[in-house]
């Protein structure tokens, strides 16, 4: 696990150019980790946000629970929030080095640890995974409960990071060298110039960093898209049986079938509810028509989710996001003014099919905290925004490798044509994750890639490859290895059909 921070360096009450004042652009999950990794080497940390928090709706971990059936809001600017997320070890163990006591806070108000792969029901092109002995976890919870988790301990550890809500980026200030601050659009229209030292765009998707940066002279960065025309649908549900302990639930698709790959994931989170998610690529995209949700959770690989939530009781309507596509803008391979860093789904957006966004914006921020560590806390001095963002692109590149090379196998994917090179290592995927469904070091091996503790190269270790040469080991399971609790559930009769209506 990563360690803490060396103390900041004394604050020097400024410099010749002023106080170091770090301004973050998004108030989502990288924006607040932004804040948390400069907070140390700075005087002053502003926060933007063009939406307002609204306390009656965000679960708070510092309070008890909302009761079953309570709202779940989500900000106008993050409509993902209503969907299933993964919080891998690798993120979740980012996070709590960035503000030690967040996995005891969301833990407390309810989320829920769920050891991997001994309670991940899953699957996998290959067949069922076994469920072998904890190697590794996720946390498993709303997104708004994620959220509220993060804020709380970065406000209570860090007393010099404030919000301003209500307003938005229009612009940098600064030249193609430097950038001095940006200029924000207040919630009663007027604008504003905001002074800093470092300026954080971690505005999401809809970021305007590469039209900024070309206001300020500077040249296209480059950007790569693949798109498999991914729709992600979610329902939550009242879960039959207590959550803590349930295990994840996943079905995967497998792109040598041909045709749209679907997937589907029950995720148990806090007051005992569900998060379903269903998703479709191109050509066989969910709607988001209640009736609709059950059905195609039964046209799935395996009927699983479909039998699980017709024993459960919806507690929503059904949500739908089409705005999936991998996108990976290079920053880090342009020069950048000094003073300026992307990160998050602003830097690097993938299909949320793989549960990798939280984890890849936490594994960033923290790239961020080490170099500023390395660099005694100096975080105004002139190469210290290009070094981080070449830092923080390095957690995102393992994550990238994942979802493009499952994508891109999908018929009508967009963006980028498979090579050679990506059809071999495809093959060798496949080949693995077939060794995986009998063989422990292959699910091991993956399991650490998956959760983001260590890069690709694990797979072509030499006991991995091995593996790989000799095959599972164990036959294939006839279906999926079921725990008592959801063997019990799924011996209860369905309920009635109104009731998913």
């Amino acid at each position: 696990m990563p360690t803490n921070p060396p103390p900041a360096p004394p604050r020097r009450g400024g410099s010749a150019s002023g106080p170091r004042t770090v301004l973050v652009l998004g108030a989502g999950l990288a924006g607040l980790l932004a804040a948390a990794a400069l907070a140390p080497y700075a005087d002053d940390v502003l926060v933007v946000e063009r939406d307002a928090p609204d306390p009656a709706s965000v679960p708070d971990p510092a309070r008890a629970p909302a009761p079953a059936g309570g709202t779940r809001a989500a900000r106008r600017g993050l409509p993902q929030a209503r969907h299933a997320h993964m919080l891998w070890s690798g993120g979740a163990d980012a996070i709590e080095a960035l503000l030690p006591g967040t996995t005891a806070a969301w833990l407390g108000a309810g989320a829920n640890r769920v050891p991997v792969p001994a309670a991940m029901v899953a699957l996998s092109p290959g067949g069922w995974y076994r469920l072998w002995p904890e190697s590794h976890y996720l946390i498993a919870a709303s997104r708004p409960l994620i959220d509220a988790g993060v804020r709380s301990r970065l406000l209570a550890a860090h007393p010099n990071v404030r919000f301003l809500y209500g307003a938005q980026p229009t612009a940098l200030v600064g030249c193609a060298s430097r950038v001095h601050g940006a200029r924000i659009r207040c919630a009663d229209g007027t604008h504003t110039e905001v002074p800093a030292c470092v300026v954080v765009d971690a505005t999401g998707r809809g970021s305007r960093a590469s039209h900024w940066l070309a206001a300020l002279g500077l040249p296209p960065v480059a950007c790569e898209t693949i798109d498999p025309g991914v729709a992600y649908a979610t329902r939550r549900y009242r879960a039959p049986a207590p959550t803590k302990d349930w295990p994840v639930v996943t079905v995967q698709a497998d792109a040598r079938l041909g045709g749209p790959g679907r997937f589907g994931t029950v995720l148990p989170v806090e007051n005992d509810e569900w998060l379903v998610s269903v998703c479709g690529s191109r050509g066989g995209n969910p709607t988001s028509r209640n009736e609709d949700f059950e059905p195609f959770a039964r046209g799935l690989r395996s009927p699983l989710v479909a039998d699980l939530i017709a024993r459960a009781e919806p507690l929503s309507d059904v949500v739908l996001t089409r705005s999936t596509a991998n996108r990976r803008f290079r920053y880090e391979k342009m020069r950048l003014p000094a003073g300026f860093l992307v990160l998050g789904d602003a830097a690097c957006a993938l299909n949320p099919v793989y549960g990798h966004g939280l984890s890849v914006a936490a594994q960033g921020a923290l790239a961020v905290r080490d170099t500023a560590a390395k660099a005694a806390g100096r975080i105004g001095s002139p190469g210290f925004t290009r070094r981080a963002q070449r830092a923080l692109a390095r957690p995102a590149a393992a994550a990238w490798l994942l979802a493009s090379g499952g994508d891109l196998h999908f018929p009508g994917c967009t963006g980028k044509s498979p090579t050679a090179l990506d059809d071999l290592a495809q093959r060798y995927i496949n080949r693995l994750i077939h060794t995986a469904t009998g063989n422990h070091t292959a699910t091991t091996a993956l399991t650490e890639v998956m959760t983001l503790r260590s890069g690709a190269g694990t797979l072509l270790g030499p006991r991995v490859v091995w593996a790989a040469v000799t095959g599972p080991g164990q036959p294939r399971l006839s279906g999926p290895p079921l725990p008592p609790a959801v063997a019990e559930v799924l011996s209860r009769d369905p309920l009635p059909e109104i009731r998913h209506r």
